[in-house]
This record gives structure tokens, C-alpha cells and sequence, in this order.
């Protein structure tokens, strides 16, 4: 953990030992990932101070001092903000994690015509905090699925959990009710997926498609129904890609028509239940967990808390 405080705009971090002798442009390209723009963009318009001080980018820090990074400004609105009552799973002035319900976009597909979405709401909690910044959106979730969803509240968080998105460095842990008693208790699905010619906005497994892996543990089977609930989590990040995987594996997810599914229920069954990282700043885990929103209950007798 590292010892970190706001400071109006600014947020202070004291030098940990293991910087010791690193520079100011070490930590920014190679300790946060941050890009060459975004990096440029600090240094040129001397926003990191060394004790108070402007800071010299290639002297060694020395452990103890005090790195300050202004990263708390106000900025123009770009997404229009909506009032929708937002269930936070775990807030600070860097990250935000929702539990996202289910019915609703994550991101406008018009920024002047859709107000209601995830990222509408969301803006619109941080104005009445106080916090004129635009939110960034590190993943998303299709319209129909709920769950853990992550936010960065400022550029530079972002660039970061970015980065630690496509290092598989954020772990994303779903719960879907798939139709039928799936075979083997667990397993790993590696199989590509790719753009359905036919289809413009399905997908499918596919030799010519990108990388794909999902891993996954059944957790209970309803003999009665014939459904098994399925713990998922993910390698990589592909569009639709336990809908899909689980439908190539022969057990679609109840609901999701696109794939195979029974309309029995309005949606396909499908929750983003926790979320785990380390936070970008901190170094702290955070490990969050999602409730189930749906009335009537969806999944029904699984305890998210302990998968």
C-alpha cells in the first residue's frame, strides 16, 4: 500500500522505497503505462510538482519525498448528465464501480439523443458531488446484462486501468443460467470469435476471429428444469463472449434468443457478480462484489460473496 492524500487538484504520493532512484518519466511510462500524449500533456503544462516544487522528469527520487500529480481539475462535459439512481459498489477520488442493472446501455450511441444510459447517470453523480469531470469508461456491459462495471474518473486512471484491462491485470467473475446440465464440472474454452457475416451485430465462433479464452466452474444444476448456474471468467474481452462460447459449448444462456436462448425470462441471464484489482494508485485490492438485482430473482440460492 502506498501512502497517498488529495490535495485540492492535486493528488500527493510519497515517494515508496521501491522508487528510490527512478525519475518522474520512469514511473509515468513504465510503473502507470501512461501514454506518450497523456505524459506530454502533464509535463508540458507543469502539472507534477516534486515537494511543491516543479519537478525535473530525470532526477532519481529519493524515498520520502512528495510527488504531486494534478489530476483533479475541472473539465467540460462532454456526456450529458441524467438523474438515475446509481448503486456504487466502491468509490474514491480515482475509481468508481457500479453494480449496473440490467435494461440499460452502458455509453450513449448518441451523445445528444440517448440521456439514458450508465454513463449519463453516473455523470450526473459526480456533478452533484462537485466533480465537473467527464467519467471513463474502462469496460462495458451489454444492455442486458447487470453487474460490476468499472469507471475511471480522470485521464490518467484510465490510461492505467486501460492498460491493466489488456494485461488481464482486471479480473471479471459472471454467473450465467444456461439451459441444459453442462458435462464437466469445469474447463477452459479457447475457441476465436469473430463478426457473424450475416448478422451485424452477432458473433461467432470463428478460425479467422480474434483470441478468445473463458474459463469456466459450474456451481449448481437444476435437474428438474434442466439448466446448470455457471461461474464464467475471462482471459480476454471479446464481444459477447460468454454468450457466445457457452452457445458454441451447446448451452446457450436462458433468455439470450441471439444465441439460442428461451425467451422464458425478458433477458439473457447473465451477471457481472465481482470484479477484482489492484488499485492503480494505491496498490490496495479492491474486490468488489455485485447483488443480484432482478425481481423476481434470476439466480436463485447463489451466493455471490463466496464464489
Amino acid at each position: 500500500m502506498l501512502k497517498t492524500m488529495r490535495v485540492g487538484e492535486w493528488f500527493q504520493l510519497t515517494v515508496p522505497l521501491e522508487w528510490n532512484g527512478r525519475t518522474i518519466a520512469d514511473i509515468f511510462r513504465n510503473v502507470w503505462g501512461a501514454p506518450k500524449k497523456l505524459t506530454h500533456s502533464f509535463r508540458m503544462e507543469n502539472k507534477v510538482l516534486l515537494n511543491g516544487d516543479q519537478a525535473n522528469w530525470n532526477i532519481p527520487l529519493s524515498h520520502g519525498s512528495k510527488l504531486q500529480v494534478k489530476l483533479f481539475e475541472e473539465e467540460e462535459l462532454l456526456i450529458t448528465p441524467n438523474y438515475i439512481d446509481v448503486n456504487i459498489l466502491y468509490e474514491d477520488d480515482h475509481v468508481l464501480v457500479l453494480n449496473k442493472p440490467p435494461f440499460m446501455n452502458t455509453h450513449p450511441n448518441d451523445p445528444n439523443a440517448d440521456l439514458y444510459t450508465l454513463v449519463n447517470a453516473v455523470q450526473y453523480y459526480l456533478q452533484s458531488n462537485g466533480e465537473i469531470r467527464n467519467i471513463r469508461q474502462v469496460h462495458r456491459l451489454d444492455r442486458d446484462t447487470s453487474g460490476a462495471i468499472l469507471f475511471a474518473k480522470h485521464a490518467l486512471a484510465g490510461a492505467i486501468l486501460d492498460n491493466m484491462l489488456e494485461k488481464r491485470e482486471i479480473k471479471r467473475t459472471y454467473i450465467a443460467l444456461v439451459h441444459g446440465i453442462v458435462k464437466h464440472r469445469s474447463g477452459t474454452i479457447k475457441d476465436p470469435i469473430g463478426r457473424d457475416r450475416h448478422h451485424a451485430t452477432k458473433r461467432r465462433v470463428s478460425p479467422t476471429g480474434q483470441e478468445a479464452l473463458t474459463h469456466y466452474m459450474v456451481l449448481k444444476v437444476d435437474k428438474d428444469k434442466q439448466r446448470s448456474y455457471v461461474k464464467c471468467w475471462l482471459d480476454t474481452g471479446r464481444t459477447h463472449q460468454i454468450r457466445v462460447h457457452l452457445s458454441h459449448l451447446g448451452h446457450p444462456l436462458v433468455g439470450d434468443t441471439l444465441y439460442g436462448g428461451k425467451a422464458i425470462i425478458k433477458r439473457q441471464a447473465l451477471h457481472a457478480a465481482k470484479l477484482e484489482l489492484i488499485h492503480p494508485f494505491t496498490q490496495d485490492k479492491i474486490v468488489c462484489h455485485a447483488p443480484f438485482l432482478d425481481q423476481p430473482a434470476i439466480f436463485k440460492d447463489i451466493d455471490i460473496y463466496s464464489i
